[in-house]
């Protein structure tokens, strides 16, 4: 018997009333393909390296993982979303459902998130093998698993960007502006980096982590435009997609959403 996703939304609310979606981009692949090795032993990094290396539509082989981590380009570890999410005053207790594949090394990075959040679920703990075999070889049918359980959360949150978080922000957007939390992420490497080399106080990261994000919790906003003056293919480019915030073209009472 196959399971439906609505199933597993009902078996995640008999655990808790309410839970946390967390996209956690901390794939194999994502890494490799980003570049982003920090937190990784020389063997993982090296691992990542060839990967990208033999991969021959990735173009670009040769990445600094220091610039793309301090840019804001690297995914957030999964110790980085621990200390987040209790910045952000979520307590241990909080259900949390991992919306991701494979997490890269397993148990010991994703150790560095259970540890402070033990509460987490993924969707092979809500399923038995029988129920998600017509799901297990087919990576897109999946993801869409995944997908329709960060739309029905109570809140959903992407460790990184990419097609899947911006088009789930977009379809709560459409639903509501259901709570979505995107992370900053240059700015947390920022304050993270900060916390390690003792030039900032554990006690004050909530209050600098929530001034940081104020307005970033899906509240109704219009669609950032591409800057003044561009024009053409680049405007298309540079301008925030549709999918990821449809408001205000599909969005019914528009208006009075945006005041509230």
């Amino acid at each position: 018997m196959t399971v439906t996703p609505q199933k597993l939304v009902e078996r995640l609310r008999s655990r808790a009333e309410r839970y946390i979606a967390l996209h956690l981009r901390y794939e194999k692949d994502m890494l490799s393909f980003t570049g982003c090795t920090y937190g990784l032993t020389d063997a993982e990094s090296e691992e990542l390296r060839i990967m990208r290396v033999k991969t021959n539509h990735w173009k670009i082989k040769n990445i600094n993982s220091t610039e793309q981590r301090v840019g804001g380009l690297c995914p957030l570890t999964p110790k980085e979303v621990g200390i987040f999410l209790q910045a952000l005053g979520y307590p241990p207790s909080a259900l949390i459902y991992i919306a991701a594949g494979e997490i890269y090394g397993g148990d010991t990075h994703l150790s560095e998130l259970t540890s402070r959040f033990p509460n987490i679920v993924f969707k092979e703990m809500l399923a038995t093998q029988e129920e998600l075999k017509t799901f297990s070889n087919h990576a897109s049918q999946s993801a869409a698993l995944d997908y329709i359980i960060s739309v029905d959360s109570n809140v959903f949150i992407p460790s990184h960007s990419g097609n899947m978080a911006r088009t789930v922000e977009g379809h709560r957007r459409f639903l509501g502006h259901r709570k979505t939390i995107t992370p900053d992420r240059k700015g947390l490497v920022e304050l993270f980096d900060k916390l390690e080399t003792g030039l900032l106080e554990m006690s004050s990261l909530p209050r600098l982590v929530k001034k940081l994000h104020r307005n970033r919790f899906g509240a109704p906003r219009r669609r950032a435009g591409a800057p003044p003056g561009i024009k053409g293919r680049a405007r298309l480019r540079l301008e925030e997609s549709f999918y990821q915030n449809p408001f205000p073209e599909c969005i019914c009472n528009s208006e009075d959403a945006a005041r509230r």
